[in-house]
């Protein structure tokens, strides 16, 4: 046992300096303070045990290191070597049950306790009794910042506990070793709070300095001038070479701002480097550094040492002094309506490069990565700001998507729901199926005006253009009749030449000549009958109450005009047909509906769609025609005399031609049918 009985001992000194000195965290520390415990008091074996709480509340010690290690050969091998105390099970502990009763003892007194191994019995240090020949056991509970407080408030609640075994001692040896144990095991309340102040002092390092970042890139009127003030800022305040910010779309990074460079090719080497460098930094999620710091000592940091540099090695190829960092930008979402936050999410990286003795250790580190955490939901928000309205829009409803279906995977999420919102209702929607055709709009009822005999056109009626209205029997086309009233008048005086000869031969007796001259006279007659209906014919007149449908005559006043050829078309505007070309594979279903009277749909024309036009199927012509690839089915059905159609008729003023699209209504159906039917029907014929 060490000799600690004058405070300017040599060994006390050494004890109080080790005991002072830092440690990287608690673990460390821990191992330490149970080996200088151990060594102090002489002790066989140390064991520092955490608590364990059971669903009781109760606490149950669990082994977390033991000093010496198992099979080390003694003490004094143990402290030759410098091995660290390992964390074994049960069977490694001397005295196992007793040293266990004595942890769970102090862990529930909230002070320190000793147990004789020869009386198996629980004793105070200041209380009677002597240590016994079986030696004892100490159990010396450990006091955190965080315990103390709570114990002075009344509630013990010790961090550890340390179990000394002891071999056999006097009463007065095991209180005094007690009580060094005690003194020794304060030391980590002293280091808690070095630890604790470390921590503030650090936070409050990092809060200064994001501040002064946050109210830079606040001065710049976009996100890109916001990286280009972050990356200089970070250059200047910590004395490195070159900051390059990069952001993450897509699963990988994109340099965005390189500090003193306003513009820059993202095809260069460089910057393609940076990228690969970033990228290795993105995909471990965790700050990377080159060269990579060692693993143990007091500059060492485990998870730096491990991470994978192999890309950062590169961007460093060309100067051998040149150090590189690359620090994460970390940021949380909050679910729109609660105070719940989805998981951490790196969105940036930021990449430092100092050449020589430039700043890069873990100090300064850990206070960039404080900082950057604050900085970048600051660098989001920026960067949501500059989005178009339609991404920032899609992002919004993503986030109050996240509300009802959970934070994480919330695309494909929603995604789901919707298929699966959709596949029901078009499964159990059902509406009436109308299949489509290309239908014309023809009158029922039309007329072509054609020249009686040849003659020459006079005249037009007012209304004789197309488009107009007309009569019945009004007068459309006046033929000129001159010709025929001059050829009529010589008939006439032939007749009466006739006449006379006829008359002298029946006086002269000539019965001969007589009739010859009569047929003359009969022959005559008829041509001025002839004349007589062709003057009566010359004024053609409206065969039907209508519209001028087509026959333009303006031009041909004053023309010849053949036997036949057509003139005007007159057609009944109120009577209207709906001529449809029916698909074979649809002619079915219309069929159907025709025959059960339900034969109803309507047509929109292609000139106003917005003004369709209900009609009723009259019949439907049984043989099919050829046109355009496929079998066509002609339905013929009539407009409706309904007060919408007459309107739209009125206001369209349809004319013979109108090409539109009709719909039939048949039957009810799922949508799933209606959107499969063709489908099914095709493979059904590929496996007839």
């Amino acid at each position: 046992m060490i000799d600690l009985t004058n405070v300017k001992a040599p060994g006390w000194q050494r004890v109080v300096a080790e005991l002072s000195a830092g440690a990287p965290d608690d673990r460390s520390y821990l191992e330490r303070l149970l080996r200088v415990v151990c060594q102090a008091t002489a002790a066989r074996q140390a064991v520092l045990f955490v608590a364990n709480r059971t669903d009781g509340e109760d606490v149950e010690p669990r082994i977390e290191m033991v000093w010496p290690r198992p099979g080390a050969g003694g003490l004094g091998a143990e402290s030759a070597s410098g091995q660290a105390p390992i964390a074994p099970d049960v069977k490694a502990i001397d005295n196992a049950r007793e040293t266990m009763e004595a942890a769970r003892g102090a862990f529930g007194a909230g002070q320190s306790r000793v147990f004789s191994l020869e009386g198996k019995q629980e004793l105070y240090y200041d209380a009677g009794g002597g240590g016994g020949g079986g030696g004892t056991v100490l159990a010396v509970p450990l006091f955190g910042a965080a315990a103390a407080q709570a114990q002075a408030g009344g509630t013990q609640a010790p961090t550890g506990v340390i179990t000394l075994l002891l071999e056999a001692r006097s009463k007065e040896a095991v209180r005094s070793t007690l009580a060094m144990a005690e003194v020794l095991s304060g030391y980590f309340y002293g280091h808690q709070a070095r630890a604790a102040l470390k921590r503030t002092q650090s936070a409050s390092q990092a809060l200064d300095v994001a501040t002064r970042l946050i109210a830079s890139i606040n001065t710049a009127p976009n996100f890109k001038g916001a990286g280009l003030q972050l990356t200089n800022d970070i250059a200047k305040q910590i004395g490195v070479d070159r900051v390059a910010l990069g952001w993450v779309k897509h699963d990988t990074v994109k340099v965005q701002a390189i500090s003193d460079t306003e513009h820059f090719d993202k095809r260069m080497a460089m910057v393609q480097k940076l990228q690969s460098a970033m990228d290795e930094c993105l995909d471990q999620e965790q700050p990377v550094v080159y060269p990579p710091p060692a693993a143990e000592g007091p500059n060492g940091d485990v998870i730096l040492a491990q991470a994978i540099v192999h890309a950062h090695r590169e961007l460093a190829s060309g100067n051998a002094k040149l150090k590189v960092a690359s620090l994460p930008l970390r940021a949380t979402d909050v679910i729109p309506g609660t105070a719940e936050t989805t998981e951490e999410q790196v969105v940036g990286v930021v990449t430092i490069e100092a050449g020589g003795e430039g700043p890069i250790d873990l100090s300064s580190i850990e206070l960039l990565q404080a900082a950057l955490d604050l900085v970048a939901p600051v660098l989001r928000i920026r960067r949501n700001d500059d989005r178009n309205l339609a991404q920032r829009a899609c992002h919004s409803s993503i986030r109050a998507a996240s509300w009802a279906v959970g934070p994480r995977h919330t695309v494909w999420k929603l995604v789901s729901v919707l298929v699966f919102a959709a596949a029901v209702f078009v499964t159990f929607f059902h509406m009436t199926y109308r299949p489509g055709a290309e239908a014309t709009l023809e009158p029922r009822t039309k007329r072509i005006v054609s020249m009686p005999f040849d003659g020459i056109v006079r005249s037009i009626g007012a209304n004789a253009e197309p488009g107009r209205t007309v009569a019945q029997g009004e007068v459309l086309v006046e033929l000129d009749t001159t010709e025929w009233r001059l050829s009529m008048a010589d008939v006439v005086g032939q007749i009466a030449q006739a006449d006379l000869q006829a008359k002298a031969a029946r006086e002269a007796k000539q019965w001969g000549k007589a009739a010859e001259a009569q047929e003359q006279v009969d022959r005559l007659k008829a041509q001025v009958e002839f004349f007589n209906y062709k003057i009566a014919k010359s004024k053609i007149t409206a065969p039907i109450a209508g519209m001028v449908m087509a026959g333009d005559l303006k031009e041909r006043i004053g023309s010849t005009v053949k036997l036949g050829e057509p003139l005007l078309q007159v057609a009944d505007p109120s009577d209207i047909l709906c001529i449809a070309r029916v698909d074979e594979r649809d002619i079915g279903l219309i069929r159907k509906a025709f025959d059960e009277r339900r034969g109803v749909g309507k047509i929109a024309t292609k000139g106003a769609p917005a003004m369709p036009l209900a009609f009723t199927v009259e019949g439907i012509v049984p043989m099919a025609t050829a046109g355009e690839g496929q079998n066509v089915f002609e339905v013929r059905a009539r407009i409706d005399q309904s007060p919408e159609n007459a309107d739209a008729l009125s206001t369209l003023r349809l004319v013979a031609g109108v090409e539109g699209q009709a719909n039939f209504d048949t039957e009810r159906k799922s949508l799933l049918w209606i959107g499969t039917r063709r489908i099914v029907d095709a493979v059904r014929l590929w496996f007839w």
